[in-house]
């Protein structure tokens, strides 16, 4: 929304928010301080600043600015729904949570190969090669795991992965 003023400019106006918020930020002294030589050193993570911005503008204690989310997410330059994701995770996790990005509760994937298979592959790796072959091929050790039941399926990709961490030689 934006208002024309007289001398032919435009100027954002920003309407007061029509509910109460659910996550309200107040911020001690300590943290503004620590939020404002965070910023003004700009050492940290591009996020982590963005963070510490978020939380300065929405600091709703006796003499903080007290700003809508809309007009946070404008200045800073990011989405309404960051703005609100950080003003819940100060509230329900802290300070430091709201200014670290959240660690993941379990891998999005996981592992084919485990440490089992991994020494499974590894000793297949370092035994000699079937058929009059030179050496093994990634596809000749993928078949084969699956083969002997050591996991269900595997993409060559992930051998190769998997033997380039090791430090063994397969002379």
């Amino acid at each position: 929304m934006s208002c024309r003023l007289a001398s032919g400019r435009y100027s954002r106006v920003y309407p007061e928010e029509p509910a109460m918020k659910k996550y309200v930020v107040t911020l001690t002294a300590d943290e503004r301080d620590q939020l404002g030589g965070m910023i003004a050193a700009g050492k940290a993570a591009a996020k982590t600043l963005a963070h510490a911005r978020i939380l300065l503008k929405a600091d709703a204690a006796d003499g903080g600015p007290a700003w809508t989310d809309d007009r946070i997410a404008e200045a800073v330059e990011v989405s309404t729904a960051t703005v609100e994701r950080v003003r819940q995770r100060f509230v329900e996790d802290g300070f430091e949570a709201a200014l670290t990005r959240k660690k993941q509760d379990k891998p999005s994937r996981a592992r084919v190969l485990d440490g089992a298979a991994e020494a499974e592959l590894i000793a297949l790796a370092c035994s000699s090669p079937p058929d009059e072959r030179a050496r093994w091929t990634l596809r000749m050790l993928a078949d084969k795991l699956v083969e002997l039941e050591v996991v269900d399926a595997v993409c060559t990709e992930t051998v190769r992965r998997t033997l380039k961490k090791t430090s063994s030689s397969r002379t």
